[in-house]
């Protein structure tokens, strides 16, 4: 069964990128690619249990297992050894990545306190944008009850065919809501 979104992606946010940047050829159009996941994780290298909890946290949240990621360097002023576990990241693709977009945008976002949506200014050079969460409780799976700490993550929006212009108007399109310009913000833009 195709994603809701992916549906939606191919029979309204094509054309209407087509129409308002010019775009002839439709495979010109820029297209999320894959979104990666990433957790970091510190208190691990004191604790494994930590480590296990964020995996097992984020196995929950992005529907695949993640991957542990270890450091490659030490440093003595953190106390931090060669091949300490300090994160975990897991990378979704096709229908997987479209669902996780789906519930990210309509249960997700709008279950944050004082949400008035996400930065328009989070996108690199290459037009791939970027979007931290302080805690892993506003995804519905998670148990806020069984938490003994709440776990930060960063979600990464890659793009393909794009700049960051055309992926914000392709990400609003989709239904992410980005935060209003002020109208002080724009008389700023303009001097």
């Amino acid at each position: 069964m195709t994603p809701r979104l992916l549906e939606k992606y191919r029979k309204e946010c094509i054309p209407a990128m087509q129409q308002k940047f010019g775009i002839k050829n439709p495979m010109a159009v820029p297209r999320l690619d894959k979104i990666v996941i990433n957790m970091g994780v510190g208190e691990a290298m004191q604790d494994m249990k930590i480590m296990d909890a964020a995996v097992q946290d984020l196995t929950i949240i992005a529907g695949q297992r993640p991957v542990i990621r270890r450091a490659r360097n030490a440093i003595s002023n953190f106390k931090l050894k060669i091949n300490a576990p300090v994160g975990c990241t897991v990378t979704l693709r096709r229908a997987r990545m479209y669902e996780f977009l789906d519930r990210l945008v309509n249960v997700c976002l709008p279950r944050i306190r004082d949400f008035n949506g996400v930065s328009r200014k989070s996108f690199d050079q290459r037009g791939n944008y970027n979007l931290g969460l302080t805690e892993q409780t506003i995804f519905p799976e998670i148990d806020p009850g069984r938490l003994s700490r709440s776990q930060g993550m960063d979600i990464a929006f890659v793009f393909r065919n794009g700049n960051p212009e055309h992926n914000l108007e392709l990400l609003r399109l989709l239904g992410v809501p980005f935060a209003r310009v002020s109208e002080s913000a724009k008389d700023k833009k303009k001097d």
